[in-house]
């Protein structure tokens, strides 16, 4: 056989040995993380569930999931051990060391000067943009507006098909 038809065969095996690899990676990693739990520290179970650890045996946890709420786990069960801060975050709430920048609840502080706002408008040399419509004479905008408005329902009824009751003349 040839090299050439070697290859595709070479390729399969090798893409699958990488794969195999990954995911045997993945699982050590686990397996790792599973083993090193202690009681105190907080837990998400593969179904979402938040926790904290209150006794590890060989093969089961038991979980504290609220007052007097006490499960028992399969360790395969147990998604993620999270660190305390995470874990505060997500069950109560709690922001312990906040590194991003604190929006505030209005642009005023943005701003550059030092000024109120009102003030600012006041001190502003520039004349207020009118960006109306321009004011018609009242008659006349009036009896426009009018005449526009019969002429639209007049064309509206003539146009319009008249409904029957289901019996037409044309067969």
């Amino acid at each position: 056989m040839s090299l050439v038809t070697l290859l595709p065969f070479i390729v399969l095996i090798g893409a699958m040995f990488l794969m195999t690899r990954s995911a045997k990676k993945k699982q050590q990693q686990a397996a790792t993380m599973r083993n090193e739990m202690q009681p105190g520290s907080g837990v998400r179970t593969i179904g979402g569930m938040y926790a904290t650890v209150k006794e590890v045996g060989e093969d089961t946890v038991l979980v504290d999931a609220g007052p007097g709420v006490e499960l028992l786990f399969a360790k395969n069960a147990i998604g993620a051990v999270l660190s305390d801060d995470e874990y505060n975050r997500i069950v109560h709430g709690i922001e312990h060391d906040l590194k991003t920048d604190v929006v505030p609840d209005d642009a005023s502080s943005l701003t550059e000067t030092d000024e109120p706002a009102a003030d600012a408008a006041a001190a502003s040399d520039d004349k207020p943009v009118d960006l109306g419509k321009k004011d018609e004479p009242a008659d006349e905008a009036a009896s426009a507006d009018e005449a526009e408005t019969s002429e639209a329902a007049e064309a509206k009824t003539d146009d319009a098909p008249k409904k029957t009751d289901g019996d037409s003349d044309a067969k």
